[in-house]
This record gives structure tokens, sequence and C-alpha cells, in this order.
């Protein structure tokens, strides 16, 4: 009797893999949760540093227009005005959404709704392709043939915000057309359908059916490739010019948060002056991508509803 009592009540082989299994999980989870709090901590820090150490006023270095660390202004701070990068950026990143919408809406209903099989066949790999090619890559291409070209029709160096969009725009349309393709592709059939039985054309439907249930979807899309263009570095800092200047024209050249951080972080010493705005700019970043994020969930919450 106690034998079966014993049998009965201990645990089986899947109950105690199942365990493990919630175990490693919950482990997962942790050092996830725990990496990303590390990372926000340890930026919050070094940024945070300028303020609370250095004695920077806050407002003079958001909306200062003068970039010189090593230099001290005529109140007794250093130049450290980040005003000029955090234009730039949001330049090149809505200028580059702005054209890569377009031809990635395009692209995805050309691959969903008018020719799926030569979209599947000629698209896919060419976008695939794309995003497999390297940020190096794409600045070099950016330097040999955009900044060129852009020198030849619109004067001036070629550097600058401009040169900028067009690179930017490349990089982020793999990532704007892909995430797009989904969204078209989670719209219900029997919207189409009906909309055909109404007798609509198929242009018709899918222009105010398709692509309007797909709002959301799309938003998520362009947030997305914003997201991306914000944060690269190394692409832009190769044809922007670098000129911690607030820009005049979209062909002077100009600066962004990522490009003066790529050329200043390893020029620094850890705990100056200079590496802490550097530090400082890191957490704006930072925080740009935490608003990325809460406007993505915002838009998937609201198409949820919808």
């Amino acid at each position: 009797m106690e034998d079966v009592k014993k049998v009965l009540t201990q645990k089986s082989k899947k109950a105690k893999m199942e365990q493990r299994g919630k175990l490693i999980s919950f482990l997962s989870i942790f050092i996830i949760v725990a990496v990303v709090v590390s990372i926000f901590y340890f930026v919050a820090s070094k940024g945070l540093a300028t303020f609370f150490v250095d004695k920077v006023n806050f407002f003079e270095f958001l909306f200062g227009t003068k970039w010189n660390p090593s230099q001290v202004g005529e109140n007794g701070q250093p130049l450290v005005g980040a005003l000029p990068m955090i234009i730039g950026s949001f330049l090149v990143t809505f200028l580059s959404a702005i054209v890569a919408t377009p031809f990635a809406i395009g692209a995805a209903v050309f691959m969903v709704e008018i020719s799926p099989k030569q979209g599947q066949k000629i698209l896919q790999p060419v976008i695939e392709l794309l995003v497999g090619i390297p940020s190096v890559v794409y600045g070099f291409i950016g330097l040999s043939v955009i900044v060129p070209a852009v020198r030849s029709v619109f004067g001036g160096t070629g550097f600058g915000i401009l040169a900028g969009t067009f690179v930017l725009f490349i990089m982020i349309l793999p990532t704007v057309t892909t995430m797009t393709v989904d969204a078209l592709k989670s719209v219900p059939r029997h919207y189409r359908e009906a909309s055909l039985a109404l007798g609509a054309t198929r242009w018709q439907t899918t222009y105010k059916v398709v692509l309007r249930a797909a709002v959301p979807g799309i938003l998520t899309a362009v947030v997305f490739g914003m997201a991306r263009a914000f944060g690269e570095a190394l692409a832009i800092q190769m044809v922007i010019g670098n000129a911690a200047l607030i820009p005049t024209s979209l062909v002077t050249p100009a600066s962004t948060l990522t490009s003066i951080l790529t050329m200043g972080i390893g020029n620094t010493i850890m705990g100056s002056v200079e590496n802490n705005v550097l530090w400082s700019l890191a957490l704006i970043l930072l925080f740009m991508s935490l608003v990325f994020n809460i406007v993505i969930r915002v838009i998937g919450k609201k198409g949820r509803l919808n």
C-alpha cells in the first residue's frame, strides 16, 4: 500500500521536465531584465554626471548651439550645446522615413495584392539582400556615389542632411517594406471579398479597404524604420559632414547624436567633462528609443481596438 501511495504521489518525468523548463524560462527572463536595467543604470549614471557632477545647466545643454566641450564659455561652463546634433538626428530620421514610406508601401502592395509570385521571386530576395549589407558598405556607397551626386546637382560639398537622408532611406527601406507586407497579409481575406462583391475594382479594394485596414501596421513599420534611422551611426557619420552646427540647408555639413558619439568617445578620458557629455548624448538616444517603443505600443493597441 505504501509503495502504491509513493508511486502515485511522486512527480512524473514529464512534470519534472516541465518544472525545469519553467525554471530555465524564469532564469532567462531574469537575466534579460537584469541586463536591460544594468544598461539603463550605467548610461543614466554616466549621462547625468554632466549635470550633477560637472554642474552643466540642463537647458543650456539641450538648447545650446555651440559644441566644444574642451572650451569654457563666458558663463564659466563648457560649450556643450547639443541642439545642432538633436536637430540633425530628427531631420535625417523624419526625411528618410518620408522618402522610404511610399516606396515601401508600393513594394508591399505589389508583393501582396498585385503579383505575389513575382514579388516572392524578385523583390523578396532583393529586400533580404539589403538587410544583410553592413552599415559600413552603405556608408562607402554614400561617400562614393551619393555625396558626389548631391554635390553636382545641388552644389556645396555634397555632405549634409540630404546625403544622410538618401543613405538612411536605403537602409530603412527593407525594414519598413517587410513589416508593411506583414501588415497587408494580416488583413482578413473576407474584407477583400466583400469589397469585390459590392462592385469595387481591385485598385479600389486595395486603396480603400486593404490599406486603410492595415494603417496601424504600416504606422508601426514606419516608426520601426525611424527608430533604426535615429540610432544609425557609422553610415551617417561618413556622409553628413560631422559639423556641430545647426543646419541652414539640406546640403550644408551637419551632425547627428550618433556621429558625434562615434567620433569622440574614443578620444576622451573616462570621468572628464568631454566624456560625460558624450554619455549625455547617449542618454538622449536611449530616451528616444523608449519613446519610439511607447509609440509602437500605442499604435498596436489602437490597431487591436479597431
